[in-house]
């Protein structure tokens, strides 16, 4: 046995032990309870066919393939990003208009109110 038909078993094996994992992957994203677990079964869906397209692209010796991983990388990147910022609140349990604790603006309200306050307080 070569060192190339090693390779070669191997790339294969890996290729099969990736279809098993994309099925039980999508099986994940189909049931997924959540939002964030489909999300994240597509995005892992997405990186497991970019690894099999560069297995494919060394094993038949077509170099384009590698050209057509990397687009489908950046498509899936964005794809990602989409759905991220459509379905995933940024902070579901605060107000929309409310200022966030750590901002600017919400220190200088506290600051202008502390200071109303003790307005009020020199007054008497």
């Amino acid at each position: 046995m070569s060192i190339e038909n090693a390779y070669r078993i191997l790339f294969l094996t890996a290729l099969i032990w990736f279809s098993f994992l994309l099925l039980i992957t999508l099986i994940r994203a189909i049931i997924g309870p959540r939002v964030t677990d489909r999300i994240l079964s597509i995005n892992m869906i997405c990186t497991m066919v970019i690894a099999c397209t560069c297995i494919l692209a060394y094993l038949l010796n077509e170099s384009y393939l590698f050209d057509v991983a990397l687009l489908y990388a950046m498509i899936s990147f964005i794809t990602v990003l989409i759905l991220s910022a459509t379905y995933i609140p940024k902070n579901p349990t605060r107000s929309k208009f409310a200022p966030d604790r750590g901002s600017a603006a919400a220190a200088a309200a506290e600051g202008a109110a502390e200071a109303a306050k003790g307005e009020k307080g020199a007054e008497k």
